[in-house]
């Protein structure tokens, strides 16, 4: 990779060596990329990922960095961040075309200036559209997913569209070919008073400050719901309610929510996550599944 500088000549944006990735998760951990780079634009990524994939170097893609845990070891290859591929772009039939740098909220709110609603559930989680669509993130029995029409995605090399009726989804999952993606989501919104989108999101918003204000970083919702259980019952029947390891601690405001307190290392984080799972499971006979990505090497 020491080579990139001079036959990745075109690229424009910018392009960190062994970036430590704590610097770019909401959980605050995580050892070093071997490439972090931000492509300019569309043609920049595209430049990037034919130079990476013609000389075999592993890549990823990150959001907003909220849904992910970088272990300790960092990350072999390139992470490109799309931060600055983030226009929106309203088109006809109550449709706009959200890019994957988009954060959730200026989404809900661009649709609302039209007139148009239906996706205020997303306007507390924090993150990007791209990180989103990813995950299918929802609240309330909502997935953004239910709401996309298509989805651009770079496949192969090229820019594709892929029709709602060719995405295979589910709770809190989206399939996609090895390589893909995602650019950007083009979702079907319905007519709405922009009175009403107001009020969802103001209520979105209040919900989450004062039941997910842990007060310290954190990745989110750390768990899967099991079907028809909510995780963090089953945490706290597990009495893993404010439990640590290391820095690492399960939130005494919200269970769900594995926070690091100002030293935690990934591996604290991982192992306290598999106490919980190990708690759960014999309380309860359940196996908690991670929401979080868990990604990178153990040092």
């Amino acid at each position: 990779m020491s080579s990139f500088d001079q036959t990745c000549a075109g690229f424009c944006g910018e392009l960190l060596r062994h970036e430590p990735m704590s610097r770019h998760t909401s959980l605050k951990v995580g050892g070093p990329a071997d490439l972090y780079a931000v492509p300019k634009d569309l043609e920049d990524l595209q430049l990037l990922v034919n130079w990476l994939d013609t000389n075999q170097v592993p890549r990823m893609v990150v959001g907003g960095g909220y849904n992910l845990l970088v272990r300790d070891g960092g990350i072999r290859g390139a992470v490109i961040s799309l931060e600055r591929l983030n226009s929106i772009e309203a088109l006809d039939n109550g449709c706009i075309k959200a890019w994957s740098g988009a954060e959730n909220l200026q989404v809900v709110r661009f649709g609302q200036q039209l007139g148009l609603g239906g996706i205020g559930f997303i306007s507390g989680i924090p993150g990007t559209i791209g990180g989103a669509v990813r995950m299918n993130a929802g609240a309330y029995g909502n997935g953004l997913l239910d709401h996309a029409d298509s989805l651009c995605l770079l496949r192969h090399g090229s820019v594709q569209e892929g029709h709602r009726s060719q995405i295979k989804y589910g709770y809190r999952r989206l399939e996609l070919q090895p390589g893909d993606i995602i650019l950007a989501a083009t979702l079907q919104l319905e007519p709405t008073d922009p009175a009403v989108t107001e009020e969802e999101i103001r209520k979105d918003l209040e919900l989450r400050r004062t039941k997910h204000n842990v007060g310290y970083p954190s990745a989110g919702s750390f768990f899967k719901n099991p079907p028809d259980q909510a995780a963090w019952r089953l945490i706290d029947a597990a009495g893993m309610r404010g439990q640590t390891v290391g820095g690492a601690q399960m939130a005494e405001l919200h269970s769900n929510f594995l926070i690091n307190r100002g030293s935690a290392t990934a591996t604290d984080c991982l192992e306290l996550a598999q106490k919980v799972k190990q708690a759960v499971l014999g309380t309860s006979g359940i196996q908690l599944e991670e929401e979080v990505r868990i990604v990178g090497e153990e040092l």
